[in-house]
């Protein structure tokens, strides 16, 4: 949705009920402390308690994951059948492992759950909940105030892209070694918030902006990894952007590509929201 009235707006909001599988663009959602409304409550985890991801498994680029009320989803894949999941009733806490990093979480009360996830990853998998974002797993303490917590994203509460970075990327995929593999899509980065309006690079300096009504820090860039390399469509891997980002987008170990967000505030962010800058 154009706002032609301001200089940068809110082009389009993403949410992933299930970390690494593919989730819905509202027109609107909440703004919580530790991200946006049931983003990234839930996740698969192996034998071992070791959270699955798209770097292990991209087939779960195509599965999708759908919020309903309360906090349960819907679940859908190729060749499955679809299947709604309750939150989880409070119970004992499984210790799963994020990054290297000790969670507790809700092990879903769903054997189908369970079940349906590993027939289609072909993989035993367990689904699990994050019961209490608020306590659970705080940010890193290198760049968090105290308090601060994040859903079961990757490291911070949100990731926010702009139109005007990505087509700068790809116009550097294009003259690089890969130009087949562009122009490629937003939805290889999966951000939360995409803004329209910016230059190219601008965000690699946003230390604070508002979204509509909600402030956000942006405490540091986002480092890319293999999934960007991932068609979210076909769940086949390329070359790109990881090589282009490693020959233009290098910031000491990082290849980067994106603003991690974290709230300074609550409220409701909506597609055509203005995206100002304050530092």
């Amino acid at each position: 949705m154009a706002n032609p009235t301001v200089q940068m707006y809110v082009q389009a909001l993403h949410v992933h009920p299930v970390k690494s599988v593919a989730g819905i663009a509202p027109d609107e959602v909440a703004v919580e402390p530790w991200g946006l409304a049931g983003d990234r409550r839930w996740a698969l985890v192996d034998t071992e308690g070791t959270v699955i991801t798209q770097r292990q498994q991209p087939r779960l680029a195509l599965a999708s994951a759908r919020p309903l009320p309360g906090g349960a989803i819907a679940l859908a894949a190729p060749g499955m059948p679809a299947l709604e999941v309750a939150v989880p009733t409070p119970g004992p806490l499984e210790p799963i492992e994020l990054f290297g990093k000790k969670v507790e979480a809700v092990l879903a009360d769903s054997a189908a759950a369970h079940a349906w996830f590993s027939d289609y990853l072909g993989v035993p998998a367990r689904l699990v909940h994050l019961d209490d974002p608020a306590v659970r797993r705080p940010i890193n303490p290198d760049y968090a105030l105290p308090g601060e917590t994040v859903s079961l994203a990757d490291g911070y509460p949100l990731l926010l892209t702009t139109l005007a970075s990505l087509d700068a990327l790809n116009e550097l995929v294009a003259q690089g070694d890969h130009p087949q593999e562009g122009p490629l899509p937003m939805n290889r980065f999966r951000p939360n918030v995409v803004v329209a309006g910016a230059t190219p690079w601008a965000e690699d300096h946003w230390h604070r902006v508002a979204i509509g009504d909600v402030v956000f820090r942006g405490p540091k860039n986002c480092g890319r990894c293999i999934i960007t390399t991932t068609d979210q469509r076909t769940a086949e891997r390329g070359k790109e952007p990881l090589k282009t980002l490693g020959r233009h987008r290098r910031m000491g170990k990082s290849l980067v590509f994106g603003r991690m967000l974290v709230p300074a505030g609550t409220g409701t962010i909506r597609v055509g929201d203005e995206v100002r800058v304050l530092d």
